[in-house]
């Protein structure tokens, strides 16, 4: 029995069919984490929830609630206070009319450049007075829609009741407005200025309580007033709904034990037991797909776990969760072919050598080595042996000056060490402005600058540090802005599509929920470029380029963007025909992202300006516009990812654009910078220009 348990268990039948039962787990996998995300609106935490009034659902009931009429009561108030102007505050206006100003700047012919600016903004109020005091009603318009959209959403809401107020505005859906009758509910929740009664009271140890109270915290007076409350008949509806999730989800969840499980032991048992006939095999077997270099195996892994990612996302999984095994199973099984060629050259101690990095490193040294070796070493020899006796002879004559100027140049070094050293000393207990003065040249005298600019590089590297923690920061903030925008409206118009019964209201729903998924998924897609773009993982095909005509077909191609925007471009480039050595479709791709920048922030009705400079080696290519937004920060923090010179993040960019511009055309070999003047926004591609040689 155990002869034939040894006999089978490294056969190649044995191996085949454990390698299809990992592909099967490991699909089995990935269907239960998409079964898992699909249920309850990807809140896998359910699984882990013993109560509906700890969970997440609880919350979702009344948050998108509570946010609606804090707005309402806390920014507009009531539709009197808008169109009294109470919601218009000076700054907002004062930025409307500046953006009124760079467009008199630009397009009226009362500018005059020779006078000062006041001089000029005196005749800006006289030439553009009826549009100055049409901005005051545009923004109440504005707000108007914004608050009479919130209105909507609330006189839609059945259940919970509410009963909302900030002494003098009232917003309710019930005829009660005392708290206690509120309280006389299963549930409920009662903000009154900055105290709060919840019941049940285990509801204050849910985690997700926060996103209300977070709500609230700048809201609360001792005027304002909020009371949400769950009739029982809703409540027990909803409480039923979230235990059948539950049970959907935990069993989903075993499932993805179960599955984890078994792909897990086979995945071990062919690590293990691959490349080997039996337990005493000394032998380590390797295959055809062995010879790949483990390098080019890792990359084309990469690429093919990238590509799986791609067609899941391009599918909408989990929206299409019959796809997730069909396509797991091919990828995974090339993947895993892969990998177990990796393991194989581990176990046979050939994972680093067997790279291309390491075979070409390894041929230049034995070239390096076959030409040291060939006779450098003798023409070493014959120097020593014929110019050690030259020299003595030619000094023998001034021996005594020959040791005088060796003395006086050791005691010179010496000197120089000496005060290096001290200087050292001194750095090492704090004085880390001290500065070690060597005169000349020499290694001592580099030394001494090295060692000098030592305090400028540390205090250039806490510079560094503490930007890079600031941008750190800025990013998750900005990122999770963006990203939480569009989802936010999508959970809020999922609730509402739930409650829906008007066929009219549902397809406007369904439109807006587009909308909003499509936004994500552009978010995504261009988070996952700029990783990809950053990371240099992109093949590079340089070739000669015309320049010129790249930009006039690109621009035809975005003309009717152009046109919608009014904006006027101007071309100039030189006579003669410009080529630049890139890659095709990455050096588009980088104008794309700057004429896309463009599109979102350039003034609108405003000039764009192309040029092209011919630098002899380099071709320098300029784009300049006005900007739509006041430029208040610096050229080095709009390049970092998720900035935006819209700093309120009100526009549809994704803030990626221009880091994603830079990094294709630093792998170009080329340099890509921004230059900001006043609201004058200037990016500039630098890019090596084509050699006939």
């Amino acid at each position: 029995m155990d002869i034939r348990l040894k006999k089978y268990s490294h056969s190649m039948t044995t191996k085949l069919i454990v390698f299809m039962i990992m592909l099967a787990c490991f699909s089995g996998v990935m269907q239960a984490i998409a079964n898992l995300v699909s249920v309850n609106d990807g809140d896998v935490g359910i699984v882990f929830e013993d109560n509906y009034f700890f969970s997440e659902s609880y919350v979702r009931e009344s948050e998108n609630l509570i946010s609606e009429l804090t707005r309402l009561l806390g920014k507009y108030k009531s539709e009197e206070n808008i169109l009294k102007g109470g919601t218009i505050n000076k700054d907002d206006q004062r930025m409307e009319e500046q953006n009124l100003f760079s467009e008199f700047q630009i397009d009226s012919k009362s500018y005059n450049p020779n006078l000062s600016e006041a001089e000029n903004y005196e005749k800006f109020k006289v030439d553009y007075a009826d549009k100055i005091s049409e901005l005051k009603d545009q923004m109440i318009k504005r707000d108007l829609r914004e608050f009479h959209f919130l209105l909507n959403n609330i006189e839609e809401v059945k259940d919970p009741l509410y009963y909302a107020s900030d002494g003098v505005n009232v917003y309710t859906n019930s005829i009660m407005k005392d708290k206690e009758q509120f309280k006389d509910y299963p549930s409920y929740m009662v903000f009154e200025g900055y105290k709060s009664d919840i019941y049940p009271k285990e509801i204050e140890a849910n985690k997700y309580l926060n996103r209300i109270t977070m709500e609230l915290d700048e809201w609360g007076t001792e005027n304002h007033a909020m009371y949400v409350a769950f009739p029982k008949k809703f409540l027990d509806s909803k409480i039923n709904e979230w235990k059948e999730k539950k049970v959907n989800s935990t069993k989903g969840f075993y499932y993805l034990l179960g599955f984890s499980a078994g792909f897990i032991l086979s995945f071990l048992y062919l690590a293990f037991v691959t490349g080997r006939k039996s337990f005493k095999d000394e032998e380590l077997r390797l295959y055809a797909v062995d010879k790949l270099y483990i390098d080019l195996n890792i990359l084309l892994c990469i690429g093919l776990i990238t590509l799986w990612v791609l067609i899941l996302d391009f599918l909408e999984i989990p929206n299409n969760l019959n796809w997730v095994i069909p396509i797991t199973i091919p990828f995974s099984a090339a993947c895993f072919v892969l990998i177990l060629s990796m393991v194989r050259h581990v176990k046979n101690r050939t994972l680093f050598k067997h790279t291309l990095i390491y075979q070409i490193v390894k041929g230049l040294v034995q070239f390096v080595r076959n030409v040291y070796d060939s006779g450098n070493v003798g023409v070493k020899t014959v120097l020593i042996v014929i110019g050690y006796p030259l020299l003595i002879a030619l000094t023998f004559f001034m021996f005594p000056i020959t040791i005088g100027f060796a003395a006086w140049f050791a005691l010179k070094k010496v000197k120089s060490f000496k005060a290096i050293k001290d200087g050292v000393e001194r750095i090492k207990n704090g004085e880390i402005q001290h500065s070690i003065e060597i005169g000349g040249k020499g290694e001592f005298a580099n030394l001494a600058a090295n060692i000098n600019s030592i305090t400028d590089g540390l205090k250039n590297a806490v510079d560094n540090e503490l930007k890079s923690e600031r941008l750190k920061t800025e990013l998750i903030t900005n990122v999770s802005h963006d990203i939480r925008t569009p989802l936010t409206s999508i959970i809020t118009y999922v609730d509402l599509l739930k409650k829906e019964k008007d066929l009219s209201k549902i397809a406007e729903y369904t439109e807006v929920l587009d909308q909003k998924s499509k936004r994500l998924k552009f978010l995504t897609d261009d988070l996952f470029e700029a990783a990809k773009a950053s990371s240099g993982n992109i093949p590079v095909h340089l070739e000669k380029i015309d320049i010129e005509s790249l930009i006039t077909q690109g621009l035809g191609e975005v003309s009717e963007k152009i046109e919608e925007l009014n904006l006027e471009f101007k071309f100039n480039h030189p006579n003669a025909k410009v080529y630049v050595t890139a890659d095709g479709k990455l050096l588009w791709r980088s104008i794309e992202n700057v004429l896309s920048n463009i599109f979102k922030y350039a003034l609108k009705g405003s000039r764009v300006y192309i040029n092209i400079e011919d630098l002899g080696k380099d071709i320098l290519l300029t784009f300049k516009n006005i900007s739509a937004y006041e430029l208040n920060i610096s050229a080095d923090e709009l390049m970092e990812r998720f900035k935006r010179g819209d700093e309120s993040r009100s526009s549809q960019g994704s803030g990626l654009g221009l880091s994603i511009a830079k990094s294709l055309i630093d792998i170009q070999k080329g340099k890509f910078m921004i230059q900001i003047d006043g609201d004058l926004f200037k990016s500039i591609i630098c890019i090596p220009k084509h050699s006939n040689e």
